[in-house]
């Protein structure tokens, strides 16, 4: 299948679905595990297929102009006081032709969420752009990623909800924005986590975000994303951790035949009024759906 092909998306029953856990790597930590294997896998990407990482870049570039061009039709000159709804949309129409670009396999099992709170384990960029294609959504994010290339433009278009979780006072401002947009019955997406991993295992969640969902009686739901790799190795390519940087990150991307992606949804019982509590039950799901699939 050439690269410009759309692929379809699949939903299946979660029972028949089996596969390998991800590949086991160490945790990223602040102080950062060293990573040197990324400027060879660059390296050779490049020397194998410099046509397809320069065609399919240059497609990417095309692609975050139209964007660029659709944001203002859809968003900025649509006569609407639903901009948050806009935005969603707008989003969601730009991941799926973003995806197409890496080639990208999509496929979901379970009940997709359309509003409410989402919650997720957490590998890479990618997540975003993938739950984003999915659905209409609003995302919580890292405030680093205001800065990044290109995607921090993208981010700050889609209304993305930016916190420094170190600092108590953003917080508090973001569990704010979080509560008004659930109170306009958006679908927003939070990473617990805190930050990436190379998914041997799901971190523990941080509560302090939760504290809208668990103060009000909102639909709630609970993801894990899954991705697969013909020619490469999930936790070194795909995954987003240690001391990896965007750019060569993502042209070693461009230079793969294509990505799987599958992302199994359940939905969680509502009734929690302790953030703490709800933290461990979501991650509790989260972590059953991860346990399933390894089997």
């Amino acid at each position: 299948m050439n690269d410009s092909s759309a692929r379809r998306n699949v939903i299946t029953p979660l029972h028949e679905i089996a596969g390998p856990a991800v590949p086991s790597r160490p945790q990223r930590g602040e102080d950062g595990v060293p990573y040197p294997k990324q400027s060879w896998i660059l390296l050779d990407t490049f020397t194998k297929h410099p046509l397809r990482v320069a065609s399919r870049l240059a497609w990417l570039v095309g692609e975050f102009a139209l964007a660029g061009l659709g944001y203002l039709d859809h968003v900025v000159f649509r006569q609407t006081d639903a901009v948050s709804t806009a935005r969603a949309l707008w989003l969601q129409r730009a991941c799926q032709r973003i995806l197409r670009v890496l080639n990208m396999n999509l496929q979901t099992t379970g009940p997709i969420p359309a509003r409410g709170l989402l919650v997720s384990n957490h590998l890479s960029y990618l997540d975003i752009l993938v739950l984003g294609a999915i659905a209409p959504a609003a995302f919580v994010a890292k405030r680093e990623m205001r800065k990044w290339p290109v995607f921090g433009w993208f981010a700050r278009l889609a209304g993305t909800v930016f916190v420094r979780r170190e600092n108590r006072g953003d917080t508090g401002r973001a569990i704010l924005e979080i509560k008004e947009a659930l109170n306009n019955d958006a679908l927003v997406v939070l990473f617990p986590e805190g930050t990436s991993s190379g998914g041997e295992t799901v971190l523990p969640f941080k509560s302090a975000l939760l504290a809208p969902a668990a103060q009000q009686n909102l639909p709630l739901s609970a993801g894990f994303i899954r991705y697969s790799l013909e020619d490469g190795i999930v936790a070194d390519e795909v995954c987003y951790w240690r001391d990896m940087t965007l750019v060569p990150h993502l042209i070693n991307l461009l230079g793969k035949r294509g990505i799987s992606a599958h992302v199994f949804f359940t939905q969680i019982q509502r009734g929690c009024g302790d953030r703490k509590e709800l933290a461990r039950r979501l991650h509790s799901e989260v972590m059953r759906l991860k346990e399933a699939l390894s089997m």
